[in-house]
């Protein structure tokens, strides 16, 4: 069992509330996770134990953060292969023993899943043994997993309204979800943040943003159009991800005003520089432009189960909050898409405000309020 050390804490003579956090897989899992993690650590100074997937991203980023973690060896179904899920059963059965050791050593007071494959087994195995559990749900349109979880869980906190059509309603809180604090914090000026990045806060700045690792499509569009973009005096700031090499860098030879870079490390001033921002709809993201009232052309990724970044573009896109462009038809349609709209001042301010009604910055106060009612219900103790 791949076990990390968690930093020291504690309050003398106060009692700690054992928690236990399980989910990942992306950065869109993680950084909620952490947030909420930080919260009750500040509130009520928990003892914080994280569960993951072993081999993911969050068995190096959460010991990152200062928390113990523990590696499941469980995986996703492969539906496109079904005679390799033979090999994934076992791994989810043997992921269940292993919850029901973490269980039985660690005894939380409550278990909260933020989505990602090992937040399934250590949810039901919690709910078999009557421990309160709290299901984060980032997406507009719910997962299997979560769907089945929901009949025995405590609260369900939801990003999005409508979330009954999954969920039984008397269960479920609209919290949104958390973001990374740093991107709320920052005090930089829009010129600030442009010069920061070597550009001219007097013209329009596009951030075209894939993941770390990229995405291929949007990549390949920027690819295609970058210098029909300079050509209309459009800046950029292109967050290629490690995955697409030296072809962002080969692209924009000879082009001024266009940052090209695998990794964003500052990614608050790249936000506060922006007018647009092209990017795919994970749940995250999502979440970012709405708390930073960013107008977007979201490019939801195709391999995801349910389609879901469909879904929580749609619900964007249904309220004037921002434009889709399928996937299928990005290489042909994003880079036009993408003057068109930073070239009217109009439809940007229309889509900043209707964005910015859908954003939750206190999403990380709102998720600590139910874990601390559930935990008051639990003890017996009336929550204020």
């Amino acid at each position: 069992m791949n076990v990390t050390k968690e930093t020291p804490g504690g309050v003398a003579g106060k009692q700690r509330p054992k928690v236990i956090i399980s989910g990942g897989g992306t950065g869109g899992h993680i950084f909620p996770a952490l947030s909420i993690a930080e919260e009750l650590r500040k509130r009520m100074d928990a003892e914080i134990l994280f569960v993951g997937a072993a081999g993911r991203m969050e068995m190096t980023r959460v010991p990152e953060a200062g928390y113990k973690i523990i590696g499941l060896p469980v995986a996703g179904f492969d539906r496109k292969r079904p005679w390799k899920n033979v090999a994934v059963i076992a791994k989810l059965l043997k992921s269940m023993t292993m919850a029901r050791k973490i269980l039985k050593d660690f005894k939380p007071e409550i278990v909260i899943g933020v989505g990602g494959y090992a937040s399934g087994p250590m949810l039901k195995e919690a709910q078999k043994r009557g421990i309160p559990t709290l299901i984060q749900e980032q997406n507009s349109y719910a997962g299997v997993t979560n769907k089945l979880l929901a009949k025995k869980a405590d609260s369900i906190c939801v990003a999005y309204d409508g979330m009954e059509r999954f969920f039984p309603a008397e269960v479920i809180v609209k919290t949104g979800n958390p973001i990374r604090r740093n991107l709320l914090d920052s005090t930089k000026s829009r010129k600030e943040a442009a010069e920061s990045f070597g550009l001219s806060p007097d013209r329009k700045i596009l951030l075209v943003v894939g993941g770390s690792l990229g995405a291929l499509t949007i990549n390949e569009s920027l690819e295609k159009g970058i210098k029909s973009l300079a050509s209309k005096g459009v800046q950029v700031i292109w967050q290629t991800g490690r995955n697409f090499g030296n072809r962002g860098p080969e692209a924009v030879k000879g082009l001024k005003g266009v940052v090209v870079t695998q990794f964003i490390s500052d990614m608050a001033s790249a936000y506060r520089a922006a007018d647009l921002v092209v990017s795919r709809a994970g749940a995250a993201s999502i979440s970012e432009l709405q708390a930073l009232g960013k107008p977007a052309i979201l490019v939801p990724s195709p391999n995801v189960a349910e389609d879901h970044q469909t879904h929580n573009a749609m619900a964007l896109v249904n309220k004037g909050a921002a434009v889709l462009v399928k996937d299928a038809e990005a290489r042909d349609k994003l880079v036009d898409e993408a003057i068109n709209l930073i070239s009217d001042p109009e439809k940007l301010e229309s889509m900043s405000a209707q964005i910015s009604k859908m954003g939750i910055i206190d999403s990380d106060r709102r998720i600590g309020d139910e874990v601390k009612k559930i935990l008051g219900n639990k003890n017996g103790k009336s929550s204020k």
